[in-house]
């Protein structure tokens, strides 16, 4: 039963500039990498998130003391007493992100008792990359129906060759392997940026962590990691949803603290889209938006392709454009949720399989729609920015999991978005 919406009217075109929030996808592996350290760290540009909340939460019963400052943005966490390794079914249904716990507590304490994480419905997201290679480090593996409980004498340094560059088995092979004496090797890992954010927190706590191409990562074990004060990266998915959310409207922003080199293919298909893209040391990532946008095909890969998680805002750019277009999706299966509720609103598109068909409208009708994951929550109110009437996004839950304050940043922009709650 839902007990709020966001109510998104039709506006004209975004203007200005605006920062983009931490990486949650960043923050939360970080978070969760603390566990290898005794002692007190700081970090930095934390996005207020009910994911990030609940990994704190998850934190806490391990343990930790953990001083959260959400208007500042930092989190002070001191592991030093962190006694246990068992995480609450509750806790670990709340996001699946979560599973990024298995790693550090297998390095610190050679055991963990997990249940299957949650979060959204956007496909299986099998956790086998993780288990079969924490087996081949040593790990006895246990599994009841919603339970996996790991442990291991000792870990040895091994080569996990991934079948998929998984981000989520590559971060917890990384902090599994931090502190096992020898050098591991994992080839095929994920290069996202996230990725590359929380080897630099391991290096700063002392980890020896090299980059080795193609994809390839060598870690040389330490015997024990330090406490740090740590930056976490800006939030490239709230970059892209800004600078689509401006390509739609007509508009024209800057995004000061966007970080283009993490999202090079993306910028170049919304070049070729029309949209003029300006990066600048003062201004950051800009975009003017094309008064005559052209259809392209874009499919999604693991970095540095376009991500699957702007593959829900990048259907509705291409749903605006001129001429006939396909999105593939090679991360996730489900993952065109969206596609009824903008058929809805009247897009024209047909998906089937890992492919979906868009041919380009001039405009889109308002409709009472249905958020099935964060992205699409997104994708949704960037589709009640161009449509006639008003839009009402129900889901709510999923935005405030992945989104710090874009309704406000969107608001800034000149964008009509309200919460309202339903008595």
């Amino acid at each position: 039963m839902h007990n709020e919406y966001i109510l998104v009217k039709k506006s004209g075109p975004l203007m200005g500039n605006v920062l983009v929030s931490g990486a949650k996808n960043a923050a939360l592996p970080i978070m969760a990498s603390l566990i290898l350290t005794s002692g007190v760290s700081v970090l930095k540009n934390v996005p207020h998130l009910t994911d990030i909340e609940s990994m704190v939460v998850l934190l806490q019963e391990l343990g930790a003391v953990v001083h959260a400052d959400y208007a500042a943005g930092t989190l002070t966490v001191d592991t030093t007493h962190i006694n246990r390794w068992k995480v609450s079914e509750d806790l670990m249904k709340k996001t699946r992100a979560s599973i990024v716990v298995l790693g550090p507590l297998l390095a610190r304490f050679h055991c963990a008792d997990l249940a299957f994480p949650g979060g959204d419905a956007i496909g299986a997201r099998p956790i086998d990359y993780h288990l079969k290679n924490f087996k081949k480090m040593g790990a006895a593996i246990t599994q009841s129906a919603d339970l996996i409980s790991l442990q291991a004498e000792t870990l040895t340094a091994q080569r996990f060759v991934l079948d998929y560059p998984s981000v989520g088995a590559t971060q917890n092979i990384l902090m599994a392997a931090v502190l096992v004496p020898g050098s591991s090797y994992i080839i095929n890992a994920a290069m996202e940026p996230e990725v590359m954010d929380l080897i630099k927190i391991l290096q700063k706590m002392g980890a020896k962590i090299s980059i080795e191409y193609p994809a390839t990562l060598k870690i040389v074990g330490v015997e024990k990691l330090h406490a740090v004060e740590y930056e976490i990266m800006t939030d490239r998915l709230e970059a892209g949803a800004l600078l689509i959310a401006a390509a739609i409207t007509g508009g024209q922003i800057c995004l000061p603290n966007a970080s283009a080199q993490d999202m090079e293919l993306f910028l170049s298909k919304l070049e070729e889209m029309g949209h003029e893209i300006t990066v600048d040391e003062q201004k950051g990532v800009c975009l003017k938006a094309s008064t005559n946008p052209q259809a392209v095909s874009i499919k999604t890969a693991p970095y540095p392709g376009i991500a699957t998680d702007l593959q829900p805002l990048i259907m509705i750019a291409q749903a605006m454009s001129q001429g006939k277009c396909e999105m593939i999706e090679t991360v996730f299966e489900n993952r065109f949720l969206h596609v009824p509720y903008l058929q809805k609103m009247g897009a024209l598109m047909e998906a089937s399989g890992h492919k979906a068909t868009i041919t380009g409208v001039q405009k889109l009708q308002g409709a009472d729609v249905e958020a099935t994951d964060i992205r699409a929550s997104c994708a949704l109110v960037l589709a009640g920015l161009v449509a006639d009437g008003t839009t009402k996004v129900f889901g709510v839950p999923h935005w405030r999991r992945g989104y710090e304050s874009l309704d406000q940043k969107l608001r800034d922009l000149g964008a009509s978005i309200e919460f309202v709650k339903i008595n």
